[in-house]
């Protein structure tokens, strides 16, 4: 649906665009048509490396000058027609902007008709540079506005760089190897290798688990679990961390439900601690009642929590810590309620205890 929708409007700004600047008098076409396949790409899958801005920008501008350059000086339009896609071809692998719509890009401007022979160059501009340029804004801003990443900019693992001898010494694979794999496949894929080796981690992730799923987070969570409410004051829960040498602090309400949580950073990133507060300050909130309208945790606290069900496997806490950089992750019951908190070392610790268990079954 999302796609479909991008596309309705990208199509639509595309030609409103032309019709704006051009005017309903104007002897171009408000909408070739290697826009449809364009948009295609961008809305429908905006990942391929054929969708990137420089592939549509590129690969259209050169396709649409090869295919001008073909037409004027070339009388046959069949043989005209089929050097234009070609060298297209040539054009677009040359300058790394390989745009699959671009060849009709190129067979438009051949077999588009009197119309399009009559601008000459001007059809590299008008209509193929501004519809391309129209469409690509459409995309960005659409995919901006809905959450989607585009342009798809290669995500780098972190700690790539150090952890590839690592990887390397115990069989893994490492950049350097799925480089040399695509390069012996002499051939173009339409996925980025970025996402290629992000997939194939997250597939040795898996097969991971798939072997280690015995011990649940309930076997491994810390079960004292210290909890304040969204009415706790900050410096009380600023308190209670420092008293139980803890980082986070799960806030719940009056049933118990987890309703966000607070951690050593939210306090001291909000400025809570540190401030110089006048006598006359606690005296009138001494005076109110209000707790000397100390800011509570339910002003500070973030509401988007990752939990865990306490009878998931351990292993689905893998991704959670070393994708998503969480530090603690509250355990909930089948009811909802917070049982127990989970932590990297918890899971390191239940990670040996598991391999343990399968050297003891291998021996």
């Amino acid at each position: 649906m999302r796609s479909c929708l991008g596309a309705l409007l990208g199509i639509a700004f595309t030609g409103g665009s032309m019709f704006l600047l051009l005017g309903p008098a104007a002897n171009i076409p408000l909408l070739v048509a290697p826009m449809g396949a364009s948009a295609v790409l961008l809305f429908a899958v905006p990942a391929s490396p054929l969708a990137q801005p420089w592939s549509i920008i590129g690969g259209n501008l050169v396709s649409a000058t090869i295919g001008v350059t073909c037409a004027i000086a070339i009388a046959d339009p069949t043989l005209a027609a089929a050097l234009a896609v070609a060298l297209s071809i040539c054009g677009m692998f040359a300058l790394r902007c390989v745009h699959p719509p671009s060849g009709a890009v190129a067979l438009t401007a051949v077999l588009g008709g009197p119309a399009i022979h009559a601008l000459g160059y001007r059809f590299v501009l008008e209509p193929i540079a501004i519809q391309s340029a129209a469409l690509l804004a459409a995309a960005i801003a659409y995919h901006a506005v809905t959450g989607h990443r585009y342009p798809h900019a290669g995500r780098q693992g972190r700690g790539a760089a150090g952890n590839a001898a690592d990887n390397a010494s115990r069989g893994d694979f490492i950049r350097a190897d799925l480089e040399a794999v695509l390069k012996r496949r002499s051939e173009m894929l339409d996925i980025d290798p970025d996402d290629l080796e992000s997939l194939l981690r997250e597939t040795q992730l898996q097969a991971f688990s798939r072997s280690f799923n015995e011990l649940t987070c309930e076997d491994i969570m810390s079960r004292h679990v210290v909890s304040v409410s969204a009415a706790t004051r900050a410096t009380v829960a600023w308190a209670q961390l420092k008293r139980n040498h803890l980082k986070a602090l799960p806030v719940t309400d009056a049933d118990h439900n987890l309703i966000g949580i607070v951690t050593r950073a939210d306090l001291v990133d909000k400025r809570i601690f540190g401030k110089f507060v006048p006598l006359t300050t606690y005296f009138e909130g001494w005076l109110r009642g209000d707790a000397l309208r100390a800011p509570t945790v339910g002003s500070v606290m973030s509401t988007e929590v990752c939990t865990v069900e306490a009878t998931a496997p351990i292993t689905d806490l893998v991704p959670m810590f070393a994708n998503y950089g969480h530090h603690h992750i509250p355990v909930l019951d089948a009811a909802g309620h917070v049982t127990g908190m989970i932590t990297q070392v918890d899971l390191i610790s239940g990670l040996y205890r598991q391999t343990m268990i399968k050297a003891q079954q291998a021996a």
